[in-house]
């Protein structure tokens, strides 16, 4: 599906779906107030609150938007789930262009007005921005050779625009075009339901609509370094749980894909290890996770709701 260039933008739709992250929310719009914005486009906020239970719903309503056309509003969505509280926000929001950031990254001063700027100057109907390692809680950066230890999404494809298959909600735009033929996120995904993959399965239908996705390195957020994340029992857990999330939407051969490739990142593993090689360890390790993963999903669905339970 073709999209001209001569896009107008004149507001932004910035949707942050948070849950008990009132700190790291706070810095996210603390980047956001010293963002360099273009004048001629109006920034809305929409925090979309997830039942959260700690500070964040009276400090959102205690801020204030820095320039007149600007907007900042709470958005209440008490049942579980990222995806729920995103659709929710999505259908408030008024913006030409609708953008996505995590609640737990602050942003370049440019990433808005770049995202703006890729959607001008190329047909691609989805952005996606860079995501950079940022800072932990005592503002130490990330170790380059660690970097797989932190277990937070890394996005670079390098310094150029380019196309490329799929988002990753830490940072992402696309227009109201794309929203208004596809819908929202699978409520089924992503945190609070099945853990992980509602933008994954998002980008899926994006593409078989026909639009486009594209990369732009310039775009860039700083994703903070929690040190409850670090390490290989949260890695192992996560990739399980994009495995179980895989499952949902996806319909691999368990015979001719998943065993195979499972048998194959075992062999890898063993190999990597005999090796030395500690970050190909991990990398793998975390492959041979998301296909048990996928392949205890499966099983799941086929059992049904009293599976392994006693009669």
């Amino acid at each position: 599906m073709g999209l001209t260039r001569s896009y107008a933008c004149r507001q932004v739709s910035v949707i942050i779906p948070t849950r008990n992250r009132a700190q790291s929310l706070a810095t996210l719009l603390d980047s956001l107030d010293a963002a360099n914005l273009p004048a001629n486009v109006a920034l809305e906020l929409l925090i979309a609150n997830n039942a959260s239970t700690d500070r964040t719903a009276s400090m959102v309503e205690s801020r204030q938007p820095k320039r007149p056309q600007d907007s900042l509003k709470l958005v209440e969505h008490p049942a579980p789930g990222k995806s729920r509280a995103l659709n929710r926000a999505l259908a408030e929001a008024h913006g030409e262009l609708l953008m996505i950031l995590d609640d737990d990254v602050s942003i370049d001063a440019r990433c808005i007005a770049k995202h703006v700027e890729a959607h001008q100057q190329t047909d691609f109907a989805a952005i996606q921005g860079r995501v950079l390692p940022g800072k932990d809680p005592e503002g130490r950066g990330a170790d380059p050779k660690r970097l797989r230890e932190y277990n937070i999404p890394i996005i670079d494809y390098g310094d150029q625009i380019m196309p490329i298959r799929g988002l990753t909600g830490t940072n992402m735009s696309f227009k109201r075009q794309v929203l208004e033929s596809i819908g929202g996120f699978d409520e089924r995904l992503g945190p609070g339901a099945s853990g992980f993959s509602e933008d994954t399965e998002f980008s899926i239908r994006i593409r078989k609509a026909g639009f486009k996705i594209g990369y732009t390195p310039e775009a860039i957020v700083y994703h903070e370094l929690n040190p409850n994340r670090y390490g290989r029992a949260y890695n192992r857990d996560v990739e399980f749980r994009k495995g179980v999330s895989r499952s949902m939407y996806r319909q691999d051969s368990i015979v001719f894909n998943v065993i195979p490739n499972l048998i194959a990142n075992c062999l890898r593993w063993l190999i990597y290890r005999l090796l030395g090689k500690t970050q190909k360890v991990y990398k793998t390790e975390g492959r041979v996770l998301k296909c048990l993963g996928y392949l205890a999903g499966k099983f799941r669905r086929v059992a049904g709701p009293h599976a392994g339970t006693e009669s």
